[in-house]
């Protein structure tokens, strides 16, 4: 039998493992702070009486109804009312139904099963699909990472198209503006620089604010349709979603970046774009009534975009070593890239691609306006052998376009005015791209080579474009090894690159003899 001392000791030990499971137990109770509606403004309500809670923290307004509760984020507090931005419909809402605080800061559910998903800004799937499992949440808002946790940018980021990486080169955590009117292209650049992540490398986050719904699908079925959606995250926030969930949007799809930046990955988020952001985030300003400043948009509009732009960066090794870089969509007016948003973006990030209305309507695809785009940061991470070939390519072209528009007054008597000329025109066709067709590496390699030897200047420019849809394939299947060493980062030697050069000249005989018998 067991003695009083042994059943003593069993008993206590009891005890102290069923205390320590109660005070474990979800069902432990907890002070919850309430309040009422006081007050609805479209997308914005008023409630008072929530005591402890903080600007950027989440609530719940309860509908007398009975109808689910809608989440909201605490904009501002003046004395005992908080203003919140609700992030759903409410429709059921009224003045008096009860409101009660959240358990902090409104976060969302992040992790690698959201991949290949499209979600809302608050990580509810939109595809049809189940919910996807997460086991960690992140807070939308976070500071960026401070400077000792950054280490120099020394990768490149891959776009796809040829005059980005050979003229305006990213890096790995960079942040850059494509910008530009209505209709200029710049949202298929940022595609295209999705489509290009072939390797998977690079983990995709696409995050639509205020689009059309018709074309944020088709953007999503383009990405299925190249069997690289299950390296991407879409996050959506339509022109028919309420104001909030817009406005929260960018800041979800960094929070979703950032967690898989902080596991050691390299990551590309895209926001399209920061000018719809913009508006929406003016809209709920004035339904609070702050005051208003210039063209009618708050006063920390800059602050806006400034905290949200400054958590892209590539940390240092023992910091992780992953990177986000940002690729944001700013649209202008009149192709003015003086407008206070378009400002206020430009100064915030490392660079910009400028995309032309008159390029557009010219033709030219993409229509960048190689003169007033610029990358304060990716040169030192573009690939050797690309800088090789493309080191002097943007000073060729400016001249160029300076001796095109001479041109236009007259003839040009001078012969070697006339090749400038010819060689400008066969620049421009091969740095010309159809939409959704990103070129690799090797195959912008191969083609920049055949313009820096002067291939391409005894060719019709039908030939270039013929050359340009079938140097892919050739690079593949002739040059396996040297599209590895470019790949690998290493420099191309001078008989490789001669040998390249010799079939190349051989693929532009022969696009030249069939675009002869087509015409």
């Amino acid at each position: 039998m067991p003695t009083t001392d042994t059943l003593g000791s069993d008993l206590r030990s009891w005890g102290q493992a069923m205390r320590s499971r109660i005070a474990a137990s979800a069902t432990a109770p907890r002070i919850v702070a309430a309040g009422r509606l006081t007050g609805l403004f479209d997308s914005v309500v008023l409630a008072e009486g929530l005591r402890d809670v903080h600007v950027g923290d989440g609530v719940w307004c309860v509908p007398e109804d009975g109808s689910a509760p809608v989440p909201a984020l605490v904009s501002g507090i003046d004395g005992n009312t908080a203003s919140c931005v609700l992030l759903g419909r409410g429709e059921g809402l009224r003045a008096g139904a009860r409101v009660r605080a959240g358990t902090g800061p409104v976060d969302i559910p992040v992790g690698p099963a959201q991949l290949g998903r499209m979600l809302d800004p608050l990580g509810r799937p939109l595809d049809g699909g189940p919910v996807p499992t997460t086991n960690a949440r992140s807070p939308v808002e976070r500071l960026p990472p401070p400077i000792l946790a950054r280490a120099l940018i020394e990768r490149p980021l891959h776009t796809g198209s040829t005059a980005i990486d050979a003229l305006i080169p990213l890096g790995r955590g960079q942040r850059e503006l494509l910008i530009g009117d209505r209709r200029t292209g710049k949202s298929t650049l940022s595609l295209d620089a999705i489509l290009s992540q072939q390797s998977g490398d690079v983990v995709c986050v696409h995050v639509s604010i205020g689009q059309r719904t018709v074309g944020t699908l088709r953007a999503v079925e383009t990405v299925r349709a190249r069997g690289l959606a299950e390296n991407c995250v879409f996050v959506v926030a339509t022109a028919d979603d309420p104001p909030g969930l817009q406005w929260l949007a960018p800041f979800a799809g960094c929070a979703i970046a950032e967690w898989f930046r902080d596991s050691g990955r390299d990551v590309l988020l895209v926001l399209d774009d920061l000018t719809k952001h913009a508006a929406t985030h003016r809209q709920i300003s004035l339904l609070l009534r702050n005051p208003p400043g210039r063209e009618a948009y708050p006063g920390d509009v800059f602050y806006l975009h400034a905290r949200l732009l400054e958590r892209a960066a590539k940390l240092a090794p023992e910091f992780g070593g992953g990177s986000l870089s940002i690729l944001a969509v700013a649209e202008t007016q009149g192709n003015d890239i003086s407008g206070y948003i378009p400002t206020n973006l430009i100064s915030i990030v490392d660079g910009q691609i400028v995309c032309d209305a008159k390029l557009w309507a010219l033709g030219q695809r993409p229509a960048i306006d190689i003169g007033r785009s610029v990358s304060r940061v990716g040169g030192r991470a573009q690939p050797a052998a690309l800088r090789r070939v493309a080191g002097d390519l943007k000073l060729v072209y400016a001249q160029f376009l300076e001796l095109e528009e001479f041109a236009r007054f007259g003839g040009l008597a001078d012969s070697a005015a006339r090749a400038r000329l010819t060689h400008g025109l066969r620049l421009r066709a091969a740095l010309a791209q159809p939409a959704n067709a990103p070129l690799s590496l090797p195959a912008q390699y191969a083609l920049l080579s055949a313009v820096r030897a002067g291939l391409l200047d005894a060719h019709p420019l039908a030939a270039v474009a013929a050359l340009r849809d079938r140097v892919e394939e050739t690079m593949r299947s002739n040059f396996a090894d040297l599209c590895a060493e470019l790949e690998a980062g290493a420099a191309i030697a001078d008989s490789a690159n001669a040998q390249l050069l010799e079939a190349l000249a051989a693929l532009l005989a022969a696009a030249s003899v069939e675009t002869t018998e087509n015409v």
